[in-house]
This record gives C-alpha cells, sequence and structure tokens, in this order.
C-alpha cells in the first residue's frame, strides 16, 4: 500500500524547516569545523533537503534550478504554477 503523498504546503513547510537546519549548521560549522557530530547532523540534514526538493519537483514542479530535470527546463510548465509565496498559506512560503 502506498503511503499518502504530502500536500503541497505540508512539503513546503517540512523544506522550510529542513532548510533553516542545514543553514544553521553551515553558520555553527563556520566557526566549529572540528565539530564531528555537526558535520554528521549537516551531511543528514542536507540529505533529507534534497530528497525533500526532489519529491517537491516531481509532484509540483522545480523550486530550484538544480531540481529542474531536462523534461521541465525545455517545457518551462513551472511558469504555469503558482509560485511558492502565492499560495494561501499562513507565513508565506
Amino acid at each position: 500500500m502506498r503511503s499518502q503523498m504530502p500536500s503541497r504546503e505540508s512539503l513546503l513547510a517540512w523544506i522550510d524547516q529542513i532548510s533553516f537546519a542545514v543553514v544553521e549548521m553551515n553558520l555553527y560549522l563556520d566557526t566549529h569545523p572540528e565539530d564531528e557530530d555537526a558535520l554528521a547532523f549537516f551531511r543528514e540534514k542536507a540529505e533529507l533537503r534534497k530528497e525533500a526538493l526532489k519529491q517537491y519537483a516531481e509532484q509540483y514542479g522545480p523550486l530550484t534550478v538544480d531540481t529542474a530535470d531536462d523534461r521541465m527546463s525545455r517545457s518551462f510548465e513551472w511558469v504555469t504554477q503558482p509560485w511558492p509565496w502565492e499560495l494561501k498559506q499562513k507565513g508565506g512560503c
């Protein structure tokens, strides 16, 4: 049985949360480059972010240029979809 796909809003919220963790860990590692636990945490969260962006791109279109595959980049279908800030969700994108 397939699990239910997350809604656009919940997937965007997850991407926001995991992106925050990645950026914060990146900043921390700038001043603590020898912290192996932090580096492992950063790598784990960066992979989760990559997977979430890929899932979003497959379901709703790319959010970033690196998640636009050849099919999408040639068709430019993503232009006709609502932009993340156009979605009716508390807090915007």
